[in-house]
Parts: C-alpha cells; structure tokens; sequence
C-alpha cells in the first residue's frame, strides 16, 4: 500500500478513475457481442487448424495409453497397452471435432482472456486494474498447471490402474475412446479448478475473510477433506495414485497458508501506519 504523499495531482486523479465515456446501453452490448465474436473466431480457427492435424492431436491425447509414455518411462512402470475400441458408426468423427475444439479453445484462451479483460477494465480504477492483471494472470498460470499436472502424472496413473484392472483373467477389459476422452476432459478441469486453490485464498485474505491462524488450526480437517477430494479425482483403490494425487493438493494448501499469511502481514502493517 502506497504512503501518503499529499493531494494527487490532476493527472494521478484522472488514471486512477474509471473510465468515464458516456456510453449506453445498447453500446456496451454491441462492444460485448463484438467481443464474442472475435473469441468464438479464434477458437473455431485454432480449432480448425488442430482438426486438420488429427495425427498430432491424437498422437498427444491417446500417448497416456501405453506404456512408452514419458511419465511411465521415469515411473519405471511395467510395460502394457491398452486398446480402444469405438461403438458408433459417427463416434470418432464427432469426437474429432470434440477433441479439436476443446483443443482450440486452450489455445485461444490467452486471447479470450485478454478480451474479456480488454471489455471490462474501462469500468475498473487504476488500483482494481491492477489487482484484476494479478488475478486473472494468476488464475490462468494455475489452471494450466493443474491441466498439465493432470495429463502427466494423475491421467496416466487413473489410466494404467483402472485400464488394466480384472476382477478374473476370464473377463477382458473393452474400453471405448468416448469413455476415455470423457474422463481425460473431466479430470482435466477439475485438476484445473482444484489448482486455483493458492488464488481464492488470497482473494479471501484480500477481502479480510480468511485468516493464516484459521488455515493452520484446520490444517487436520483440510487434510481429511483433501483425501476425499483426491478419493473423486481419480476413481481408484490404489493407495499410491491417491497419495500422489493428494500431495499436491496438500502442498498447495500449504502455499495457500503461506500466501493468506503474508498478505494478513501487509494487512496489519497498511492498518497499522493508516492510524
């Protein structure tokens, strides 16, 4: 928090306001349908362009199910290969078209953020812009982490256990590519929602909601919450899977006490010279 330093001048009154532009209705709406427009084009160009090259598309998406994917490689896992088969006559071609958009849509999604940014910030002081650059940043940096994490260690781990899993020799397992791709997806965004964890927390502090002594004294009931929630994640019954998907979560839980615990600090301090 800035020290006070005397009357701003005219020029620090006027960045640290909003823009005032007399505007109406029916022009911010006609600016938000432009803004939409153009996030719906960059995301069906991209997701053309990863339609066009469906070896390489897929060559990334179905590489967690064999054993020569690169995580499997450091892990030292046992060699396996697991088949897909498909059940629809127009099955893999709307899943194509799926896989290539949702493809597209990552790609783009720097731009939408940015646009959606560039339609709101006009409403937003100089100090808001500010914090809003920090949060939006932060938000999308976790998120592709979770995503990656996801696709490298929790999917492949989900994959080979439940993959290869038999209740008797006698039963073989047929899994389909919908079911594959479904779980990839969905596991995809609730590993990138569950890493906004560290961002929330600090909004919280922000908003003087959230204390680091409150986190700490609950530490052992996050820890139980932490296990349920990895125990949703990845659907299985193998100890190591759910221990490697909970330590994450747990450490971010601990980054997360960190970060409350520091902006309590310049909370206190910003209080404490404001007297």
């Amino acid at each position: 928090m800035k020290e006070h330093q005397g009357p701003a001048s005219p020029s620090d009154q006027a960045s640290a306001k909003p823009d005032k532009t007399v505007s109406t209705f029916w022009d911010h709406l006609d600016e938000l349908r432009g803004c939409i427009i153009r996030m719906a084009i960059a995301t069906v160009v991209l997701g053309m362009a990863a339609f066009c090259f469906k070896e390489e598309l897929f060559a990334i998406v179905l590489a967690p199910r064999s054993s020569q994917f690169v995580s499997y490689r450091l892990l030292g896992v046992e060699p396996f290969s697991i088949s897909l088969m498909n059940t629809g006559l127009t099955e893999q071609f709307m899943i194509h078209m799926k896989t290539a958009l949702y493809a597209g849509l990552l790609l783009a999604s720097p731009y939408v953020l940015y646009e959606l940014f560039r339609f709101v910030s006009p409403a937003l002081y100089a100090n808001e812009r500010r914090y809003a650059t920090r949060i939006v940043g932060a938000s999308y940096v976790m998120f592709v982490l979770g995503t990656l994490l996801n696709y490298f260690l929790i999917f492949p781990l989900t994959v080979r256990f439940l993959g290869t899993y038999q209740v008797s020799p006698d039963v073989q397992n047929m899994l389909t590519l919908q079911s594959y791709m479904d779980t990839l997806i969905g596991m995809s965004f609730v590993m990138g929602v569950v890493f906004e964890l560290p961002v929330v927390c600090w909004l919280m502090a922000m908003m003087h909601i959230l204390k680091a002594s409150f986190m700490r004294k609950t530490r052992r009931h996050a820890v139980v919450v932490i296990i349920i929630v990895a125990a949703i994640i990845t659907p299985t019954t193998d100890a190591l899977t759910l221990c490697i998907v909970a330590l994450p979560i747990w450490l971010l839980y601990e980054a997360s006490i960190g970060i409350v615990a520091i902006t309590n600090r310049e909370q206190k301090l910003a209080g404490g010279s404001g007297r």
